[in-house]
């Protein structure tokens, strides 16, 4: 054999990449989304889910006897859990960075402020559970989280927010979301909880990458007031170019007790829009046991 032959066989093997060794050792996926269906509770600014089905099996046989069924989907970007993109909200006539809020959208698009300028996530998430921390099941409606609720929860957590961190407040509201009476979780009348503007300047101040909540409209809604002063989204889409997510399913993570987690979420890019369905993962480790893997 030549003295070129030995080296013209297959590379070798690179070491295995420590995300997927960690993968292979064990992992467990909490679903903080929640189930879209017609007729769920939702922001009444926005159009509302409808889905239906314009093919069904049996409408058409092939030859073969095979059959499809198809779908078609009318919705709101705004609509069940989703993320506010920074085209959402304006303040004054301007948009994050001090872009003109008329001309950014000529054309029927956001260019420059679009959902899908929003990169896939994949980072530390942090559950600040305020109604736990504060002793009570849910916050009272139209209870403000103060700035001193935030971090009073991350001192019985033991889970401080750092900067590019995804942070999730519970409130406790998301237990309405299934109740018999939509109203109920939409809080017009009663007010929602959640936090307001010095809330908002606190998770700015600790440089968060994007913030949630387990209502639909994640800051402080006043009873009887509804969505007519949203200064928390000023804070944070306007002044910091923080994204929001909101209408999460909080209810299980925070039943655990998982604080702190790997926080995946990915938009559709759809391009020019001013937010997306999504569905956020909370992801935890968790030994395989009976063998492991090989």
């Amino acid at each position: 054999m030549s003295s070129t032959a030995s080296i013209t066989g297959p590379a070798p093997t690179k070491p295995r990449d420590p995300l997927l060794a960690a993968v292979r050792e064990g992992v467990r996926v909490l679903d903080l989304g929640r189930r879209l269906y017609i007729g769920m509770p939702q922001s009444p600014n926005h159009p509302a889910y409808w889905h239906t089905l314009p093919r069904r099996h049996g409408d058409r046989v092939r030859e073969d006897g095979g059959s499809a069924a198809n779908d078609m989907l009318v919705m709101g970007t705004h609509v069940g859990t989703h993320i506010d993109a920074l085209a959402h909200v304006s303040h004054r006539g301007k948009l994050f960075g001090g872009a003109d809020a008329r001309t950014a959208g000529e054309g029927g698009v956001y260019p420059d402020h679009g959902v899908h300028t929003i990169a896939p996530m994949m980072c530390r998430g942090v559950l600040l559970d305020v109604p736990a921390a504060l002793g009570a099941e849910v916050c009272e409606p139209g209870y403000e989280i103060t700035v001193a609720d935030l971090e009073a929860t991350e001192r019985a957590q033991g889970t401080p927010v750092e900067p590019g961190d995804v942070v999730l407040v519970r409130s406790g509201w998301g237990r309405q979301f299934d109740a018999p009476g939509r109203d109920a979780f939409i809080g017009h009348d009663s007010g929602v909880p959640g936090v307001g503007e010095s809330g908002a300047r606190w998770l700015a101040g600790r440089r968060a990458h994007a913030v949630g909540a387990d209502s639909i409209a994640f800051e402080r809604l006043a009873p009887g007031a509804g969505h007519s002063s949203l200064p928390a989204h000023r804070v944070l889409l306007v002044e910091a170019g923080i994204y929001i997510i909101e209408t999460l399913d909080l209810e299980e993570i925070a039943a655990e007790g998982i604080h702190e987690f790997t926080f995946v979420l990915s938009p559709l890019p759809l391009f020019g829009a001013t937010g997306s369905p999504v569905r956020p993962l909370a992801v935890i480790s968790e030994p395989v046991t009976g063998g492991g893997r090989g």
